[in-house]
This record gives structure tokens, C-alpha cells and sequence, in this order.
């Protein structure tokens, strides 16, 4: 049984040469997803609708979609333990001709910090930044 410390959390802020319409798309359009991150997404774009990314390796559902704003996801790795639920939220903000991203992410597994902490850099926010920097 894994335990969950609601004190640690996942704090990201990534600057990202892109306009937040186009960060945001790319993170929530099902055949985008798949192209930045090199795996099959499927991705509701309705609020309370599911979505899996990785081939499956992460699921969850949408719990609040602003377009081009945020996006919050009760999102999980298929390797916890079955109902584990973390919440992870993206912010996108304008900056300059850019966008700023903020992640939150809580409610994690005990001892899964670091991990999650380097595939968020590893693969989304590398992978994306080169993506939108492509006009992909």
C-alpha cells in the first residue's frame, strides 16, 4: 500500500518560446501529445473526461480545462497502487512572446518525488519546448 504526504509537492516554473494557445493545444490535443512526447495519447478535451498518455503508462481525467489558461488532472501512473490518484496543474501564463508554465503537482506516492520530478523535465518539458520551437 503506498501513503501519500499531501506536504510534498512537485513546484515546476518553465519558460517556454511559445504563445500559451500554442503550449496548450499541444498539451491537450490527443495527436500533438502523442508527436512531442513519442507515444499514443488519447486526450478528452471535455472537463471530467479521461485521458491516457504513454500508452497507457499514465492515465486519469480532466478535473478543470480553461482553454489556453489551465488545465487540472486527477492523474496517475498504472503502476501505483489501484485508486492512487495524484492532482497535477498547469498554468500558463503570457511572458513577453512567450509562455510561463507552472506545474503543481501533489498527492503523489511516498519516495515518488524525485522520479516524477525529472520525467516532468525529461518528458514533457524538453520535448515540448523543441516541439513548439519547431511550429510543429
Amino acid at each position: 500500500m503506498s501513503t501519500t504526504n499531501p506536504t510534498h509537492t512537485i513546484h515546476q516554473e518553465i519558460e517556454i518560446a511559445a504563445p500559451p494557445a500554442r503550449v496548450y493545444e499541444a498539451l491537450i490535443d490527443s495527436a500533438q501529445h502523442a508527436e512531442f512526447t513519442g507515444a499514443p495519447a488519447e486526450i478528452s478535451r471535455e472537463a471530467g473526461g479521461a485521458f491516457s498518455c504513454h500508452g497507457g503508462a499514465i492515465s486519469g481525467r480532466n478535473i478543470e480545462l480553461v482553454e489556453n489558461e489551465r488545465i487540472v488532472q486527477a492523474w496517475r501512473v498504472g503502476n501505483w497502487d489501484a485508486g492512487h490518484y495524484s492532482v497535477i496543474r498547469v498554468q500558463l501564463e503570457p511572458s513577453g512572446e512567450g509562455t510561463k508554465l507552472v506545474l503543481d503537482h501533489a498527492g503523489y506516492p511516498e519516495g515518488q518525488g524525485e522520479h516524477l520530478a525529472g520525467g516532468w523535465h525529461e518528458r514533457y518539458w524538453g520535448p515540448l519546448a523543441s516541439y513548439v520551437a519547431r511550429g510543429s
